[in-house]
């Protein structure tokens, strides 16, 4: 597979990714205008991802071969998702949108498709299913051959991660609300089998490829601690966010408790 996507196709993608910042930033704009509450935290990490995918479509990595494809493999399908998820876009369109956008945007979130692809085992077998499909099989030699191809593939592997992170952390609304046991199981999951994925690499290059042992192994190497590492961040995202509900439930519990133990003021005069 090239290094990056060809002419047309990179300027492309690239576009896209920094079309997204945009708007992203005008919905923002909009909510501020209007006196609403809305973090530049988010603005800047949604766009640090738009401008990460622009640069791996551009510019190939440094590295050997396989070793810049790989680099690009964890911007395109784990870093940039994470940084796009922070940035909460769904959460912001939903705000931002006239009446009749967001109704037809819930409609969307809510229908069983959406649903499904929800599901976290579901984004988990995506993401990581497609990439064993990848690397353990034909398609990475086809697609080197076939500029079409490893644009479909740089697509889905964009797409699939993004999924993936944004049902694991759970910061935008999500059909069927998944719990954090299942969210934390499907990301255990993924990672324990983007391990073995990366740990064959060192053995075998993807099927009807041929790449010399440094590049494969600082590949490897960099597809296992590389994704390691964003699986701590994503896995410090479900922490935070499980400890702020607790936070904010047993707030609730307290106010409540402490409501039905204060005794109504006639009873108070009459002692």
């Amino acid at each position: 597979m090239q290094h990056q996507q060809d002419g047309p196709l990179a300027l492309l993608a690239a576009g896209l990714a920094l079309g997204g910042a945009v708007v992203q930033a005008i919905a923002a704009a909009r909510l501020r205008r209007r006196g609403d509450r809305w973090s530049p935290l988010r603005d800047l990490s949604f766009t640090a991802g738009a401008v990460l995918l622009a640069a791996v479509a551009l510019v190939a990595p440094p590295g050997g071969t396989f070793t810049s494809h790989m680099a690009q493999h964890l911007a395109t399908g784990m870093v940039a998702p994470l940084l796009i998820v922070l940035g909460r876009p769904v959460t912001l369109a939903l705000r931002s949108l006239p009446p009749g956008g967001r109704r037809r945007l819930l409609a969307v979130l809510r229908s069983r498709p959406v649903a499904a692809l929800a599901y976290p085992p579901v984004a988990a077998l995506l993401d990581v299913g497609g990439l064993w499909l990848l690397y353990r099989g034909p398609l990475f030699a086809a697609a080197h051959e076939r500029a079409w191809l490893g644009a479909l593939i740089h697509v889905h592997v964009f797409a699939a991660g993004l999924l993936f992170t944004a049902v694991v952390c759970a910061l935008d609304p999500l059909p069927g609300r998944p719990g954090i046991v299942l969210r934390g199981a499907a990301l255990v999951g993924a990672g324990a089998a983007h391990a073995v994925l990366a740990r064959t690499l060192y053995a075998a290059p993807p099927p009807g490829t041929a790449f010399g042992a440094r590049d494969l192994a600082t590949a490897a190497e960099l597809m296992y601690y590389g994704g390691d590492l964003v699986e701590i961040a994503l896995a410090a995202v479900v922490g935070l966010r499980w400890y702020a509900a607790s936070g904010r439930r047993l707030a609730r519990e307290s106010r409540r408790g402490a409501g039905r133990e204060e005794p109504p003021a006639s009873a108070s005069y009459g002692q």
